[in-house]
C-alpha cells in the first residue's frame, strides 16, 4: 500500500508542476522590451526629454506617429527627465531631447541628442539593420 501512496503523490506532484508550467506560458512576462501581445521582444526607441522644452515638445508628434505606424514592431517610449531625475542619471543624459535606440535584448545600439524627424529615425533603424 505504501507504493500506491507514493505513486499517487508523485502523480499529483507532476500534475501540479505541469499546471504551473502551462499557466506561465499563458501569462508571458511583459515589460518595456516585449511586444504588446507577449510575443518576441521588440526593438525600442526611448526618447528622454521634458514636456517643457521646445525641441522635446516637437518630438511628441514624431513619437506618436512612430508608435502608431510601427505598433507591434517597435516599442516607442518617452521619459520626462525633469520629473524622473533618477532615470536621467541612469541613462546618463547630457542634453534633451535624447533618443536611445535599443536592441530587443535591451542593449543600447545608438544615441542621438536633439530633435529628430520620423524619417531620420526610421533611416537610422534601417542603417542599424532593422526594417519595419
Amino acid at each position: 500500500m505504501t507504493l500506491l501512496i507514493k505513486s499517487v503523490f508523485v502523480g499529483a506532484l507532476a500534475l501540479c508542476v505541469s499546471g504551473i508550467v502551462a499557466t506561465k506560458s499563458l501569462h508571458p512576462r511583459t515589460g518595456p522590451e516585449t511586444s504588446p501581445v507577449g510575443g518576441p521582444p521588440l526593438p525600442r526607441l526611448l526618447d528622454l526629454g521634458s514636456d517643457k522644452c521646445i525641441p522635446c515638445k516637437r518630438m511628441q508628434p514624431v513619437l506618436a506617429e512612430l508608435r502608431e505606424k510601427y505598433k507591434g514592431r517597435l516599442k516607442v517610449e518617452f521619459i520626462d527627465v525633469w520629473k524622473n531625475q533618477d532615470l536621467a542619471k541612469k541613462y546618463k543624459i547630457k542634453a534633451i531631447p535624447t533618443q536611445i535606440f535599443f536592441y530587443p535584448d535591451n542593449n543600447e545600439l545608438y544615441r542621438h541628442e536633439g530633435f529628430s524627424s520620423a524619417n531620420e529615425i526610421v533611416a537610422k533603424w534601417k542603417e542599424l539593420g532593422f526594417k519595419f
